[in-house]
């Protein structure tokens, strides 16, 4: 679960991405003025408590997102900012998250007890196109944070961030459209190509939402307000970082077939959770090469490279004695073939129930290609 305070409410427009700010939008509707940033009634909703002396915000609240009519940086509440601080200090049981447009201000705005920073407060830098990734994530990555992410929302274009990714130092990157009904252009291609960024850097990576213009293979979508978020998810290329211990990682990697959203149909899926059960098969994983080279090239040429390697190597019959697991590296499918049995001709008789004593036929290489190419797809997917 996740809740939002807003110990402040308005802002003042800084860059391309507050164009079509839903908070002006929403106080228009109201004939509100969102530029006078005023305190709200929640300013100390962190520690409030109820009749019984309990704090009414729980663990089970967190994250709370801090200042989503505002920008909690912003100089109109400099005066307040220090009693945020304490009550946040305060709450070290709660994790509070702080999206900012305005990062250059933060030496100026930091406790002084901050030190490297406080362990429960994440800060989320905006950077909607390449000028503000350039602008403000090179401050981002030297001001004094123990948790950093980047989102691009609104995402206005395709945006570069790998040297940023680079440092090690970011976390979690998330991209969204932007809503209302002025909304501009959201392109998948954008979204994907920051999240293929992210997984050669093994950073975290969430879509958002699509926003109410999408553009998908060349066609706008008009997609509703209640059903931007719903679509991203169904989009499946959320992104976790590789970060845990191998042990826990082959429990997921079972857990992915168990919970894949692949179709139920998916001709794979019952080898592919054989496979999973594996201590030998389970562990395998592309490299961060292989990652590398995999989104450098089309699916299309993934797919007939692979083909060429299977035959290359298994179509033929090869004598017991010098039938060996393959022990080639420099593309992605040779790791697939390991970990799919498909790295000679016994493994292919154990695990596929495919005769060693003859040539494969073009339907065998057919499979062989087609199970290789599901299964490096759900491996850049999921680790």
């Amino acid at each position: 679960m996740q809740s939002v305070w807003n110990p402040w409410h308005g802002c003042k427009k800084v860059s391309a991405g507050c164009q079509n700010c839903y908070v002006y939008r929403i106080d228009s509707a109201f004939g509100r003025d969102s530029g006078i940033v005023e305190k709200t009634k929640a300013f100390d909703y962190p520690v409030k408590k109820n009749k019984y002396g309990e704090y009414k915000l729980t663990c089970s609240d967190s994250p709370v997102y801090v200042c989503l009519s505002s920008d909690f940086f912003i100089d109109e509440a400099d005066k307040w900012r220090d009693d945020i601080w304490e009550m946040i200090k305060t709450r070290s049981d709660i994790d509070f998250k702080i999206i900012t447009k305005r990062i250059e201000r933060f030496m100026d705005c930091i406790p002084y007890d901050w030190g490297e920073g406080y362990e429960n407060v994440t800060v989320i830098c905006t950077c909607e196109n390449q000028e503000m990734a350039d602008k403000r994530l090179p401050i981002f990555l030297e001001v004094p944070i123990k948790h950093r992410e980047i989102i691009h929302e609104p995402m206005l274009e395709s945006i570069c961030i790998s040297q940023y990714l680079n440092s090690g130092k970011i976390e979690r990157v998330s991209c969204g459209g932007e809503s209302g009904e002025n909304a501009r252009i959201c392109e998948y291609d954008w979204v994907v190509n920051t999240r293929n960024q992210c997984v050669l850097h093994n950073v975290s990576f969430v879509f958002r939402q699509t926003g109410a213009n999408f553009i998908k293979d060349g066609k706008i979508y008009n997609i509703p307000r209640d059903k931007q978020i719903s679509q991203a998810e169904k989009a499946g290329i959320n992104f976790k970082a590789l970060n845990e211990p191998v042990h826990e990682r082959k429990k997921s990697k079972i857990q992915q077939y168990y919970e894949s959203d692949y179709d139920a149909d998916n001709p794979f899926n019952s080898i592919l959770l054989q496979l999973s059960k594996s201590p030998f098969h389970s562990d395998i994983s592309l490299s961060q090469k292989d990652r590398r080279y995999y989104l450098s090239h089309s699916i299309e040429d993934i797919k007939k490279e692979t083909g060429e390697i299977v035959k290359e190597n298994l179509y033929r019959v090869i004598p017991a004695e010098k039938d060996r697991h393959t022990r080639k590296w420099g593309h992605p499918v040779y790791v697939a073939q390991r970990a799919t049995g498909c790295c000679c001709r016994r493994c292919l008789y154990e695990w596929h129930n495919i005769p060693t004593n003859r040539r494969l036929t073009e339907r065998e290489l057919q499979y062989i290609t087609d199970l290789l190419m599901e299964w490096m797809k759900r491996d850049m997917k999921y680790l």
